[in-house]
């Protein structure tokens, strides 16, 4: 026993814990299986000696009278055990530990080890809760199926199948990149998760890489990936002397290019971030050549995109990963079209728009809604087919008399009237024109002739009678006095 401290002092140091935790776990250990092997209900406590040995003592407290012999002693019989002892005092009994069996002994083993783990666990929380998206070296430690176990240096942590790349294939001993994931202190993969398919895998390489990200000039707006395959990034510069996409490609490509390495070969497209969507969207959608961008809900984030023909597969890319990628980037619902089927949604929509006036309409002036129910069961669903229809084919229709038909009739014609206004007959008899002027008719015999007036001439002077102007009243009134004056 006497070299438990030691023991206790090397188990903390390699489980990076408190000592005092080991010493709590310890001593609980010894009680559970002290009172496992006694099969007591009395108070215990273990203490450690000078020496370093445990010792296991029964409880006892002075009162009077005693009224629990298990948990209490007489004043009696507590001085003869102990001579300073007084009402209250607390006896203690030793118990012998080499009583404690094989069992007892496993059982309290497994204490301090659960005891431990949960210390470890505690500890690991705390340095690693506030590290989640960091970038850390690791080191494969062993292979557990189809997951992988890393060496952090204090700790060991968990690439699971779904956080690993499907380019990437590691062995015992690689050393590799990965970014913390989550940490849980509890459950069945309780401790640190790391991974390689997140998206901050990716911007913690830009980070790295690119100086201008490092020190804040160009800034990361976001990522969107699918690890093994393709990855968009969007950036932005504070600085409009520098050229964002620019310095994250770096010269000749050299920085994107061993960021593509270490993801063994994934492609990457950079794209300017901007704030409006639809610029943002003909840059996320690269390299498709966009047309246009329609914003059809602000409030839903839905937006539709036009497409010619020959780039739609390219703006789709392959199995939608590229449409795909481009809607998580922005955050916005994206429906690709191509211009021959925007032009087909368009006529069909004018085609529904002039299919006719809904039938419910004609409810507002007066149409019964048993009548309506009734036209529209026979599939009579617009003003305009039922005004095409005859009253022969109408009294067909069950529930639909001739005094019906009069009343659909008079329903239909408010309906026209109330859309067209009144019709150009009514509208001339309120307001009715001014009856023509009289005119009166100059003398034929009358010779001077006023400026502007009209004159009438006899046919043999026609020759050498001067033109004058006529007015259209002057006109008329000549042509009815002339056959007068001309020779049979």
């Amino acid at each position: 026993m006497a070299s438990i401290y030691q023991s206790i002092e090397i188990l903390s140091k390699e489980k990076g814990i408190d000592a005092q935790i080991v010493l709590d776990a310890v001593k609980d250990a010894m009680l559970v299986a002290a009172k496992k092997q006694f099969k007591t209900t009395e108070e215990m406590v273990v203490d450690f000696d000078e020496k370093g040995g445990i010792g296991l003592f029964a409880i006892r407290i002075v009162a009077d009278p005693v009224t629990d012999p298990v948990k209490e002693i007489s004043l009696e019989e507590a001085l003869r055990t102990d001579k300073t002892a007084e009402l209250g005092s607390v006896i203690r009994f030793a118990r012998p530990t080499e009583s404690l069996g094989r069992i007892s002994a496993q059982t309290a083993k497994q204490v301090i080890l659960q005891k431990v783990r949960e210390a470890e666990r505690e500890n690991i929380f705390a340095e690693f809760s506030g590290r989640v998206g960091e970038l850390v070296n690791c080191i494969v430690k062993r292979v557990e199926g189809p997951d992988l176990v890393v060496d952090l240096g204090k700790t060991e942590a968990r690439l699971g199948k779904k956080e690993q790349s499907r380019l990437e294939n590691f062995s015992v001993g690689d050393r590799i990149r990965c970014v913390i994931r989550t940490v849980d202190k509890t459950g069945k993969n309780s401790g640190v998760i790391v991974s390689r398919s997140a998206p901050e895998l990716v911007m913690r390489l830009f980070e790295q890489e690119v100086p201008e990200i490092y020190d804040g000039t160009v800034v990361i707006r976001g990522c969107a990936r699918e690890a093994g395959e393709r990855t968009k990034i969007a950036v932005l510069s504070k600085d409009r002397d520098v050229d964002c996409v620019g310095a994250c490609v770096g010269m000749k490509g050299m920085r994107v290019q061993s960021i593509i390495r270490e993801l063994r070969g994934e492609k990457i497209d950079i794209i300017e971030f901007s704030e409006d969507p639809v610029v943002f969207a003909t840059h996320a959608l690269s390299p498709a050549k966009i047309s246009r961008v329609a914003i059809i809900d602000t409030v839903e984030k839905h937006m539709e995109v036009i497409v010619e023909d020959s780039q739609l597969s390219l703006a789709i890319g392959k199995k939608g990963q590229n449409v795909r990628l481009a809607a998580k980037l922005l955050g916005w619902r994206v429906d690709i079209k191509t211009e021959e089927e925007k032009r087909q949604e368009v006529e069909a929509e004018m085609d529904s728009l002039s299919a006719g006036t809904p039938l419910s309409v004609l409810v507002d002036h007066g149409m019964q809604e048993m009548v309506l129910e009734a036209l529209l069961g026979v599939g009579v669903g617009t003003v305009e087919k039922l005004g095409s229809m005859t009253p022969e084919e109408l009294e067909q229709i069950d529930g639909i008399d001739d005094e019906v038909i009069q009343g659909i009739g008079a329903t239909i014609n408010a309906y026209y009237t109330q859309l067209d206004g009144p019709s150009a007959p009514e509208a001339a008899v309120e307001n009715p024109a001014p009856p023509p002027a009289e005119i009166e008719l100059p003398s034929p015999q009358a010779t001077p002739v006023r400026p502007g007036a009209a004159a009438i001439v006899a046919p043999e002077d026609l020759d050498e009678a001067p033109v004058e102007p006529f007015g259209d009243a002057e006109i008329t009134a000549s042509l009815e006095a002339a056959p007068e004056s001309q020779p049979s």
